[in-house]
């Protein structure tokens, strides 16, 4: 060996040597600096336990550093303690996020980091066809709140979620392993710990559920038509439609809200024309439908009573006949038979954790 090959070894050796001294002494000093933050002695405020099905299993992932390969596995990450306050979850959508209906990516930084250290994935978080959501557990206030690119708050941890089934259907599992490659991509990046759901079993899952929705999901209607060919005068129907409290929105149709603000049902044009406030003077209707959208409200059986109520006196104050689909007058037993249906969907919903009308439900079918 020459002289000048026994010094670019030994170089290299104090050079590797100095870069694993300074490593070490960077994670004791953050460490001392984060290792309080990091510690609670709190239940995840944010994971609920489903009653009727168990959540995806999850992996835990140890992100390496840039110019290394993900790890496949690494330990779990060890449970909080010594927090002084209890989280709390200050968004509603945060709140719902549930392993049931959500592919959940739980990021843990190893520093306090604000909404921007996600990087690209903002850019690209409306590619999946599906609602995500990016929550955050504050440093300070130790509370979950909901992440925007912009945000300026510190977090100690992240939790993404995309929700995997609404009306539209399941999402495809291309794009939930699209979905999870681009978070692991982030946390490689960042070089965070990250616990990720099984995509293959949160997928199966998600199947399932969209199966359960399918069938529960549901719209009532009941039709009311005047007798012959007669028209109705739209004005007329706008009139009585006030009397039973309803007013018109901008989706062309008349709806009963309860004190929350939320619809009960709708009153809509037999014709499927939507109701506009500026042709009401002028416009006719040959007839108008009263709909109730069963999974999205709750107790939908008491809620068709009431609409049936409604029904009986708009078609006394405009003579109209109250029928069904193939204009067959419905009958006291007609009603009935229908409520019963709808009070099957109510117990079918509410047995498989997902109670009509809740904030979950109307996520679900929206």
């Amino acid at each position: 060996m020459s002289e000048l090959q026994a010094a670019l070894l030994a170089i290299g050796a104090g050079v590797m040597l100095v870069v694993y001294l300074y490593g070490w002494w960077q994670q004791r000093r953050l460490s001392r600096k984060f290792g309080t933050a990091f510690k609670a002695s709190h239940a995840d405020a944010l994971y609920q336990e489903n009653p009727v099905k168990s959540v995806p299993p999850v992996q835990h992932i140890l992100a390496a550093a840039p110019s290394e390969p993900f790890a496949s596995e690494a330990e779990v990450l060890p449970p909080d303690d010594g927090a002084a306050v209890m989280p709390n979850v200050q968004d509603e959508a945060c709140a719902l996020l549930d392993g049931r209906s959500d592919f959940i990516i739980d990021l843990h930084l190893h520093e306090p980091a604000a909404g921007a250290v996600l990087g690209g994935f903002w850019q690209r978080k409306f590619d999946f066809g599906k609602p995500v959501h990016v929550c955050g557990l504050t440093l300070h206030t130790r509370r979950w709140e909901r992440v925007i690119a912009e945000s300026q708050t510190l977090y100690v941890s992240l939790r993404i979620g995309l929700q995997l089934v609404d009306r539209g259907g399941v999402i495809s599992a291309t794009k939930l392993a699209d979905f999870r490659d681009l978070i692991l991509g982030v946390t490689r990046q960042i070089q965070a710990e990250a616990t990720v759901a099984d995509p293959t079993a949160a997928h199966a899952q998600a199947v399932e559920l969209d199966a359960l929705c399918a069938q529960v999901d549901q719209m009532v209607g009941i039709n009311l038509v005047p007798p012959g060919e007669r028209l109705l005068p739209c004005s007329r129907i706008a009139q009585a439609a006030a009397l039973q409290g309803m007013r018109l929105e901008s989706d062309g149709a008349f709806h009963l809200f309860n004190e929350q603000g939320q619809s009960l049902f709708s009153l809509t044009n037999h014709d499927t024309k939507p109701f506009q406030h500026h042709t009401l003077a002028t416009a006719s209707s040959p007839g108008i439908t009263l709909l109730l959208d069963v999974p999205r409200v709750a107790q939908p059986a008491l809620q068709f009573d009431l609409m049936t109520r409604v029904a009986r006196d708009l078609a006394q104050e405009l003579q109209l006949n109250l029928v069904d689909d193939q204009r067959v007058v419905l009958s006291a037993v007609g009603l009935d038979r229908i409520r019963a249906q709808i009070a099957e969907v109510e117990a079918q919903m509410t047995d498989n954790g997902i109670v009509p009308g809740s904030v979950q439900a109307r996520r679900l079918f929206s």
